[in-house]
């Protein structure tokens, strides 16, 4: 019998924890019950736990939010939730947003605060309606059709930069993945040995050229769930 996995071994809380106590709070919208908001930004600042600059928004009803910080904006400036003023950092909802607009940080469900597109530099792209919901092209380019009442904010999320300066060392690298509580390095299944892991040992390399398929079944248990897991497909598109 083998060892247990990475993931295995990490469990559910124990010694690998994520550090939340770096993290300046949650990101997400403020409740919002149909009436329209006013804002102004008070503060843009940074947090190691989030790999964009965030906005730390104060609303006339005395309430806080902090969330992404759209590229061009500044403090002082004011936003609106709600509204129908396509301007950027407002805060929409679908339905009121024309084909076309850029959008990030998009509810998947109404009220949940925002969940996709909040990677710094992203944005999705409005489609339209499409049969009960508004249709969106994320930066993956699949497409995605939300509740028309979802909230999504105009512009592009800032530090669209950050990944053109390289790490040049790997020190560099370590404390950046500590900083967010992320395993580092990641060793590939193939180069470990046959005890620690389903794709170890000394058969070929090139897992999908060897003796057997990287394709596991999604019911299977976590010990045997790695490589390309239910995949539809494959190798290469051509």
């Amino acid at each position: 019998m083998g060892k247990r996995l990475r993931q295995q071994r990490r469990g559910k809380g124990s010694i690998h924890k994520t550090p939340s106590h770096r993290s300046l709070g949650r990101l997400s919208y403020p409740s919002n019950s149909g009436e329209v908001l006013h804002g102004r930004i008070i503060d843009l600042t940074k947090s190691v736990m989030h790999n964009s600059p965030l906005m730390v928004v104060e609303y006339t009803n005395g309430d806080l939010a902090l969330m992404p910080a759209p590229f061009g904006v500044r403090v002082g400036q004011n936003i609106s939730m709600g509204d129908s003023n396509l301007g950027n950092g407002n805060i929409m909802m679908l339905k009121d947003l024309p084909a076309g607009t850029m959008v990030f940080n998009l509810e998947r469900v109404p009220g949940d605060g925002g969940k996709y597109v909040r990677t710094s530099g992203t944005s999705a792209q409005v489609i339209g309606r499409e049969g009960k919901g508004i249709a969106v092209k994320l930066p993956s380019k699949k497409k995605l059709v939300l509740h028309e009442r979802c909230f999504a904010t105009v512009g592009t999320i800032a530090g669209a930069g950050r990944t053109n300066k390289p790490f040049v060392r790997a020190g560099n690298k370590f404390y950046a993945m500590k900083a967010r509580g992320l395993k580092y390095p990641k060793v590939r299944g193939a180069a470990m040995n046959a005890v620690d892991h389903p794709h170890g040992g000394t058969r070929p390399k090139q897992m999908g050229m060897g003796k057997y398929s990287t394709t596991v079944p999604r019911n299977l248990p976590p010990g045997k769930k790695v490589g390309h897991i239910a995949a539809r497909r494959t190798g290469k598109k051509k």
